[in-house]
């Protein structure tokens, strides 16, 4: 499991590096992955300091610090 994780936290990187800024919810539809890896993989990015997370409106997004 902790290899699954890995590879959607990479796979997290690799989409916000492409798109910048998404909802959580756009991350999730654009992962291969069961729901739940995807928030793990979110954690994991957010646990090594890699994420931005601002709250709009609408709800939050995540994008990649810079």
């Amino acid at each position: 499991m902790f290899h699954t994780i890995g590879e959607a936290a990479g796979e997290i990187f690799r989409v916000l590096k492409n798109e910048e800024n998404l909802s959580v919810s756009a991350i999730v539809r654009r992962l291969k992955q069961p729901q739940s890896v995807a928030y793990m993989g979110i954690g994991w990015l957010a646990r090594e300091d890699k994420l931005l997370f601002t709250q709009t409106k609408t709800g939050m997004t995540i994008s990649l610090k810079k």
